[in-house]
């Protein structure tokens, strides 16, 4: 089993409803969704491109997928992550947009997002005693010939390439596409994300997510609920 540690909207959120349409599948309940017939694309265009998203449920990268260490079980992951999310407010990220991110489409802050870098920043530091090295398969999984210096010692020591200062926050819609169809695509997801797009986007909580077995679609296992100012203000 494998646990990756994401930001993933909450459920009754606009902003979760359309991802998981978009993609085809609730990350919450793990059951297929009808993808919506866009123009330009239809369904089975959009079923075709997010095969990849669509496994890993809608979310943005935190701490990549890990195995726990030896020492480490899945108790002592869920009591760091109770202690780690009660020292932590919620914030906001200013406003998405659909952006390209070497041939594939994401949605991504639209501008500078300090707060959501720091936070990111700490997930990946404070949850690091419960993950265990990787394999020289892992290692090879992630080519590290095609990554640079900065990248590769961040693999090596964090379990991730993009950590830190290579660290993008994106949420993954789309396979690689060739550049008339990012086009196409793009404008499609402009559509379909217009409801969310350009207004702040709530950080309530730090989800867990599990792969059951290699391969299997991952699905949130549990929410850990971030402080809010009020309640630590009054504890």
């Amino acid at each position: 089993m494998r646990y990756a540690l994401y930001f993933s909207p909450g459920p009754g959120e606009d902003l979760a409803r359309l991802g998981a349409s978009w993609i085809g599948r609730s990350a919450e309940t793990g059951r297929p969704l009808d993808h919506p017939d866009l123009p330009g694309l239809g369904a089975s265009g959009l079923a075709a491109i997010t095969g990849p998203a669509r496994r890993y449920g809608f979310h943005a990268t935190l701490k990549a997928p890990f195995r726990l260490a030896p020492s480490a079980s899945e108790a002592d992951l869920l009591g760091a992550m109770a202690e780690f999310t009660a020292r932590h407010e919620v914030f906001d990220i200013p406003a998405l947009t659909v952006g390209r991110l070497e041939g594939f489409l994401a949605l991504v802050p639209s501008g500078p997002a300090p707060e959501l870098n720091t936070f990111a920043d700490r997930v990946v530091e404070a949850f690091e005693p419960c993950r265990a090295p990787l394999t020289d398969a892992e290692i090879e999984r992630r080519n590290p010939e095609s990554l640079t210096s900065a990248q590769l010692r961040n693999l090596l020591r964090w379990g991730y390439p993009y950590v830190f200062d290579t660290f993008r926050f994106h949420m993954t819609l789309t396979t690689r596409l060739s550049e008339p169809e990012l086009s196409t695509v793009e404008t499609a997801a402009r559509t379909h994300f217009a409801p969310v797009l350009a207004r702040p986007v709530p950080v309530t909580a730090l989800t867990l997510f599990v792969e059951p077995e290699p391969g299997a679609p991952f699905k949130i296992h549990s929410r850990f609920a971030l402080a809010s100012g009020l309640a630590r203000k009054t504890a």
